[in-house]
């Protein structure tokens, strides 16, 4: 026995599909592509908002490929993962921003605010703690500074 699946249940969910309202009027849920720099712009608030949208439209889309969508539709997933990384990525950058301006007066940073170098680098001497002397040594320079020697040429 086959089975022929019919378009009427890619059709019903996009009728189901919220509509957006825009700058430009009421449109079907688009995903054009994000701008980071108008993400920027945004409070947390919006951007939280904008990525349960996001998360929204992305479970739609792969409901739709399941159901047998067209390539456009598929295709579409692609953008809309990128822009969900975007809107995550905007988020941790302002967070982590915000906490660098926190922990500016203090005395300590934490380890993740820390710059990263090597192992090695973290571990060296300042620079301050390798040009200290002891008073052994400053004595020694004081009283037997190094010689001058006329070099005849």
């Amino acid at each position: 026995m086959i089975q022929v699946r019919t378009s009427t249940s890619v059709q019903s969910k996009q009728e189901e599909m919220p509509e957006r309202q825009s700058a430009r009027g009421v449109d079907t849920y688009s995903a054009a592509k994000v701008k980071t720099f108008e993400l920027r712009k945004k409070t947390k608030a919006d951007l939280t908002k904008q990525l349960e949208d996001l998360k929204q439209e992305l479970a739609s889309l792969r409901v739709q490929k399941i159901a047998g969508g067209a390539a456009s539709k598929l295709s579409k997933i692609h953008d809309v993962r990128k822009s969900i990384a975007r809107v995550n990525t905007v988020i941790s950058q302002t967070q982590r921003e915000q906490l660098r301006i926190f922990y500016k007066a203090k005395k300590f940073l934490p380890l993740d605010l820390r710059p990263k170098k090597t192992r090695a680098i973290r571990r060296r001497l300042t620079v301050s703690e390798a040009t200290r002397k002891t008073v052994k040594q400053q004595k020694r320079a004081t009283h037997f500074p190094l010689r001058k020697y006329a070099v005849k040429a």
